[in-house]
């Protein structure tokens, strides 16, 4: 007989209303395998339940890169693992797919959910930034492989969870880290950031065309440590498009304090001697930032004979898609095909 003290039973937090809002207090749709009836229903309903992601343009991809069964891929960007798991079926028997992430919150919880159905000789999962694919490829000794799949978006579970700070429509710490164990939060960026520094990052992360303005209100709102401070300061100057301009501020910290453009560039250096002859990458940007640079390195890819075929214009989500998940609308996808 065991003599432990008995532990006290944890009541979950209580709610108001039929329904909880916040998103700490949906513990059924952030524990979908305990209570897969109400993931059901609102998958049903065309929701997205909290702390999920639906994977993007996934019949474009799987056309695009034309996985075949017994290759290897390389999922750069694996968040929630929409697309991994899909591109894993159709390479199998034999197939593998090495799944990167450099969120170790997310990557945690989706290598748990995916060791359900896939093993270690099918599903290689590592933490790395994408830029360092290279060197995971020679840890594991694999020199190069057949398709390349790079979703530069953020995932709707960094979204949707205000700890991590990515929304300006939940209150939060201004964090905007992709791995929240490394470098420097939004709001410590923003504190000794000079005006004209924000003022560039404004006009080239995200095309803000008053970046000047914006930037000295933000910077005349200083110190700004949370979501809403941040919000709050934007809406005093954002005039009629407001939500544009608070998104497009948002979306230039989230790129600046992540160095994303500066991952891309690295991930561009190296992608072609990660792929085999006749290998297929894709790319799913969702900033003209991130278009322009992957456009570039295909044509030019494409003149010097390192890749044999390359997307002429981007595909872009259908109609039905976008208007069933709005992330996908400004999702543009290119491909190429190494020599």
């Amino acid at each position: 007989m065991s003599l432990e003290p008995a532990q006290p039973h944890k009541r979950r937090p209580r709610y108001s209303g039929t329904h909880p809002r916040k998103f700490a207090e949906k513990y059924k749709e952030l524990n979908p395998e305990k209570y897969p009836e109400t993931i059901q229903k609102l998958l049903a309903a065309g929701k997205t339940p909290a702390g999920m992601h639906w994977p993007i343009m996934v019949e474009e991809i799987l056309r695009v890169l034309a996985p075949k069964a017994g290759e290897v891929a390389v999922d750069c960007t694996v968040g929630y693992g929409g697309h991994a798991v899909e591109i894993l079926k159709a390479i199998q028997p034999g197939g593998k797919v090495i799944a990167l992430d450099r969120d170790p919150l997310e990557l945690q919880k989706t290598e748990k959910r995916l060791r359900v159905d896939w093993n270690e000789s099918q599903l290689i999962v590592r933490r790395s930034n994408f830029a360092g694919v290279a060197g995971v490829l020679g840890e594991l000794g694999i020199p190069s492989v057949d398709l390349v799949l790079a979703d530069l978006g953020v995932s709707s579970m960094q979204l949707d969870d205000p700890a991590r700070g990515f929304s300006y429509k939940r209150e939060g710490p201004l964090d905007l880290r992709l791995d929240p164990t490394r470098g420097q939060t939004a709001a410590q960026v923003l504190e000794s950031m000079p005006e004209s520094e924000l003022a560039e990052a404004l006009r080239d992360l995200s095309d803000e065309p008053r970046a000047l303005e914006i930037a000295a209100t933000i910077c005349g709102a200083r110190p700004i440590r949370t979501t809403s401070e941040l919000t709050r300061a934007l809406r005093g100057v954002a005039r009629k498009d407001d939500e544009q301009t608070i998104r497009r501020a948002f979306q230039a910290l989230r790129i600046l304090v992540n160095d994303e453009l500066g991952s891309l560039d690295n991930l561009l250096r190296v992608l072609p001697s990660c792929l085999k002859g006749g290998g297929r990458v894709a790319f799913l940007t969702f900033h003209s930032g991130e278009d322009r640079r992957v456009k570039r390195h295909f044509q030019e890819g494409q003149r010097s004979g390192i890749y044999t075929e390359t997307s002429d214009e981007p595909i872009r989500a259908t109609e039905a898609e976008r208007h069933a998940n709005s992330r996908a609308s400004s999702a543009k996808l290119r491909w190429a095909v190494r020599a």
